[in-house]
């Protein structure tokens, strides 16, 4: 199948200089596939679920990452590409591309890769949709180049195919270490957190279960010989008539006895551990990971403005990032559109600012400089003068 209908030269692969060297071994092919699966990324699933906060703002990130539009010099080629982004299919019942990033950066973050796939259609002329590739029988494997990545698919047995096309795959990773074909998730470095804060509220609702059902404890003391001589029959009946009393329904009853009885409630005496100080410890490690002010998922911390403001250009940083990952698959997306057509353009990506408070500030940045070149060119002419 001819995807593109220009040929490219044949060019020398680049050399690597500070690529690792092969050792010469039977399997040597073992060593270079990743696999992009494993328990590891089932507990970041797992830890999403046991813990709302960090779903909350992994949730929170995507959306406050916004959207775009392309700006290029020819207004036809604009607005026929900006409505190929906004009506292209993702799967489903979706379309546009900002519901496949919303997957795709949910990918990303939460496993620290992301795989996605430009659908062509049956004549090869037009993309049909945009898909986000399930991890699950995917791998990744290093070209001879040792720079370009190859997606490979799990085949019959230990086999692993190389696709075919691999310009139309494109794979980004978070964080990757040296050498890796793989990402970092931004999840990476909690469990342990989110366990110390599990065990603590699943300790609060063991506690209060028991202090919600509440326990008795009835003790009946012989006072004399006749007494003790009785005390088994006379604790039976005082078990029996306490277990009517109590099992009554919903009706007020009485509970009658005689001799010396006194009645305690079970566990009234030991205090609950307070756990505000070391719940709060565990969510301050969690959003420092996370990099979410407390405000934006509901937490009403003690703050003052200033501190908020600077909460928010951490977020905003922490946003022109993740969008300057998704710009690399876009420009990806946008040329093999751009090929199919023949048209050549140069064109960039516009993202909308994150809030209100970006445009007021980026209003006063410009009433500022307007201001100081005003007196600039006022104390130039003085000078002249």
């Amino acid at each position: 199948m001819k995807i593109f209908s220009r040929k490219k030269e044949v060019e020398a692969a680049p050399v690597l200089q500070t690529g690792t060297r092969e050792n010469i071994h039977p399997f040597l092919e073992l060593e270079r596939y990743t696999p992009l699966i494993n328990h590891e990324y089932r507990l970041y699933s797992a830890l999403r679920e046991a813990v709302p906060i960090i779903d909350a703002a992994i949730d929170k990130i995507v959306r406050l990452v916004g959207n775009f539009r392309i700006e290029c010099g020819s207004e036809q080629v604009e607005k026929e590409l900006n409505d190929f982004l906004k009506t292209v299919k993702s799967g489903g019942c979706n379309q546009g591309i900002s519901s496949f990033y919303t997957v795709y950066l949910n990918q990303l973050l939460t496993y620290g890769t992301a795989v996605g796939e430009i659908v062509l259609s049956g004549d090869c002329r037009e993309v049909y949709a945009l898909y986000n590739s399930p991890l699950k029988n995917i791998e990744l494997k290093y070209d001879d180049n040792k720079i370009d990545t190859l997606v490979c698919v799990s085949g019959v047995g230990y086999e692993k195919e190389v696709l075919p096309y691999q310009n139309l795959l494109f794979v980004s990773t978070l964080n990757p270490e040296p050498g890796s074909l793989k990402g970092n998730s931004l999840l990476k470095g909690l469990p342990f957190v989110s366990d110390i804060l599990l065990k603590i509220y699943n300790t609060i609702g063991v506690n209060w279960e028991r202090v919600g059902n509440v326990r008795f404890a009835v003790t009946y003391k012989p006072s004399g010989d006749s007494d003790r001589a009785m005390s088994r029959q006379r604790a039976a009946q005082i078990a029996e008539e306490w277990s009517k009393a109590m099992h009554d329904g919903h009706r007020v009853s009485d509970f009658v006895s005689v001799g010396d009885v006194s009645i305690s409630v079970i566990g009234a005496d030991s205090q609950i551990l307070d756990s505000e100080v070391p719940v709060r410890q565990m969510l301050e490690q969690i959003m420092a990971k996370l990099s979410v002010p407390p405000f934006l998922l509901g937490i009403s911390w003690s703050t003052t403005e200033r501190m908020s403001s600077q909460q928010a250009d951490i977020l905003t940083s922490e946003l022109e990032y993740y969008r300057g990952i998704l710009d690399c698959v876009t420009r990806k997306i946008c040329d093999v559109w751009l090929q199919l057509r023949g048209i050549e353009a140069d064109y960039e990506t516009v993202w909308e600012n994150i809030n209100l408070q970006d445009e007021v500030e980026l209003s006063q940045a410009r009433l500022y400089n307007a201001q100081a070149s005003q007196i600039e060119k006022s104390l130039e002419v003085d000078e002249n003068e």
